[in-house]
């Protein structure tokens, strides 16, 4: 067993000549040689630290073949490592296998044990290379300082990948977007205003902003630089007088530059943002957010500049839904739930008729959402896996692997979609055939644990990282764990995945993952048994008022996900009366809110589907 801080390898496969991933690491191999690096570090990173990147900086990818969306790639001259989570284990060892680079497992996405990695392999007076542009100031800290333990060399001023990478994409130049009302519930004016009453609260002349969400947030603007999230590269420099985007201007119709000069906002080019650091006056003070900022932009500010680190008030403002912004995503809920009635209802009728795949079940979920009212696309690329393949937490299928649908087991389906009124997120299970004994089991673990964790009322001031328990108690009790965490934020019509909170034993907890009322989280935990099956029960939550007692004020969770959990996966003997009562309240209140939304065999499917269950 690995304990949290190691990790263990999987020695490389024999090398497939016919991947194109030898002879790009030759190349990048070549170009450390010339200036000088011993070893090099491909994050998955872009100069906003973003969880899905434009194609510009899928560089890990390029040159590993993996096509998770996290891991790191160190490269030396005799080795090539992939560091990744368990939520990836399979994927990696099956995508690696051509390359000859091996997988090195880590328990967390947050752990830097390739730090630690290199701090032991690589000699005294050797050099360590990374783009600094692209590498997380609090991560480069940390890397520096085991470096220099070591004596060895940090080079960050080297992107080898703009040196040997062939043909790489340019910018994304996709136009951006209004977030017009009435689903922009609060003015672009007051979000800067609410900004800037910070920054005058502690002094600050300027603040710079380098993370997408964040801004398309605060600018009440949206694009389509990325997959799934509506967010553009963008930078921007918040003073108290004033505003300014970098980012292409081509990018920027003259509808939205009008709206954006009358509200006191510049648009300069993105190239620009690094002069703006470092022609910041004498005296001036800047905020940064340490975690959502690189090594790059930090080192071109002037020294005569004061800088106060800390969280961007955006992130905590932007987790915090407004009371009408909470009501718009319950209405996106229903809409969500009303593609999910229809998908599943097409799904039952057509099982054992027509050739169903993988690849089919996220063409007709996908199409399902697009016909209900304000869809814009999906909120990540939906996980469709049948059996051994829903043991993996993070499987896409693709055109060339996928299963079909047949014969006995489960069928998991993890999803979402983003709405101009709000993002959704959910995974349900679905029984093929006969479901056995044993998923039987796995499955209601599962649902035990997703319950516990939808009841919880905790003290206002609670840190996220707590609630974790509530949620895994009921699978640990049975010798039985996951490898991910249990919850993370969703944003308001933007990032599926955002913080500052998240619900996770993982995460290494801080003092801004306190729970707060308006924050909306998944709920999914989940049992894999690799090269057999996988469960994951997954709802979104969003954090209101309990009441206050002598004790204090309580916070806790008012379910938004609306649609049936598949009754018929369920072991009656292991659930206690308690939990039945919540499941057949939550079915009453999904039927109730979606019966005006669903038509023919869509409603029979609802109504079904949400029949009281009783031992």
């Amino acid at each position: 067993m690995n304990s949290p801080n190691t990790a263990t390898s999987t020695p490389a496969f024999p090398v497939n000549t016919s991947s194109p991933i030898p002879a790009r690491l030759r190349q990048l191999r070549l170009a450390m040689r010339e200036q000088g690096i011993d070893a090099y570090i491909v994050p998955s990173a872009d100069p906003h630290l973003s969880e899905y990147l434009p194609e510009r900086w899928q560089g890990r990818e390029y040159f590993s073949g993996f096509t998770g969306s996290v891991g790191t790639l160190v490269v030396t001259a005799q080795f090539a490592g992939l560091w990744v989570d368990s939520r990836y284990w399979a994927q990696a060892e099956k995508e690696l296998a051509p390359t000859g680079i091996q997988m090195m497992r880590i328990n967390s996405a947050a752990a830097t044990l390739h730090i630690d990695w290199l701090a032991d392999n690589v000699e005294a007076k050797q050099v360590v290379g990374i783009d600094g542009k692209v590498l997380g100031l609090s991560t480069a800290r940390a890397l520096q300082a085991a470096l220099d333990a070591k004596n060895i060399i940090l080079d960050t001023s080297q992107d080898l990948l703009e040196k040997v990478w062939e043909a790489r994409p340019a910018l994304p130049q996709t136009a951006i977007y209004e977030h017009a009302v009435p689903f922009a519930v609060v003015s672009r004016k007051d979000k800067l205003e609410l900004i800037r009453q910070q920054m005058r609260a502690k002094k600050i002349a300027w603040h710079f902003i380098s993370t997408v969400d964040d801004i398309a947030w605060t600018f009440n603007l949206r694009g389509a630089d990325v997959s799934y999230n509506p967010v553009f590269m963008a930078h921007a420099m918040i003073g108290l007088d004033g505003a300014t985007l970098y980012l292409s201007q081509g990018k920027v119709p003259a509808s939205v530059l009008a709206a954006l000069t009358l509200d006191g906002v510049a648009v300069l080019d993105y190239d620009k943002a690094a002069t703006a650091l470092a022609e910041l006056p004498v005296g001036s003070s800047l905020l940064i957010d340490p975690r959502r900022i690189t090594l790059g932009f930090r080192q071109v500010v002037p020294q005569h500049v004061k800088v106060i680190e800390a969280v961007n008030p955006s992130v905590f403002a932007k987790s915090r839904k407004h009371a009408q912004e909470a009501q718009l995503v319950r209405e996106a809920m229903e809409q969500d739930g009303a593609a999910l009635c229809e998908f599943f209802s097409w799904l039952e009728n057509n099982l054992g008729k027509e050739n169903i795949t993988e690849l089919s079940i996220d063409q007709q979920v996908c199409a399902a959402r697009a016909r209900q009212p304000h869809y814009v696309s999906p909120s990540f690329g939906t996980i469709a896996g049948f059996n051994p393949n829903g043991a993996m937490p993070h499987y896409r299928a693709t055109a060339e692997s996928h299963a079909v649908i047949e014969g006995d087991g489960l069928l998991l389906i993890d999803s979402g979609g983003q709405y101009l009124n709000g993002t959704t997120d959910i995974t349900r299970v679905a029984p093929i055939g006969t479901v056995s004994v044993e998923q039987k089991r796995d499955f209601t673990l599962v649902l035990k644990g997703m319950i516990a964790l939808s009841r919880m009322q905790f003290p206002r001031g609670t840190f996220s990282t707590v609630l974790d328990t509530a949620a895994r108690a009921p699978i640990w009790a049975e010798g039985i764990n996951y490898g991910h965490g249990t919850g993370h934020g969703v944003g308001y019509f933007l990032n599926v995945h955002e913080g500052p909170q998240s619900i996770s034993c993982l995460a290494i907890p801080d003092a801004n993952m306190v729970m707060e009322e308006g924050m909306i989280t998944s709920n999914e935990p989940g049992i894999y048994r690799p090269g057999k099956w996988g469960v994951r029960i997954e709802n979104l939550m969003l954090c209101v008022p309990a009441g206050k007692t002598e004790f204090g004020e309580f916070l806790k969770f008012e379910t938004l996900t609306l649609c049936p959990i598949d009754t018929r996966c369920i072991d009656l003997a292991l659930m206690r009366d308690d939990e039945l009562a919540w499941l057949n309240e939550y079915h009453v209140t999904v039927r109730d809110r979606l019966l005006a939304h669903v038509t023919g065999s869509a409603k029979i499917w609802l109504e079904n589907r949400t029949k009281a269950l009783f031992r």
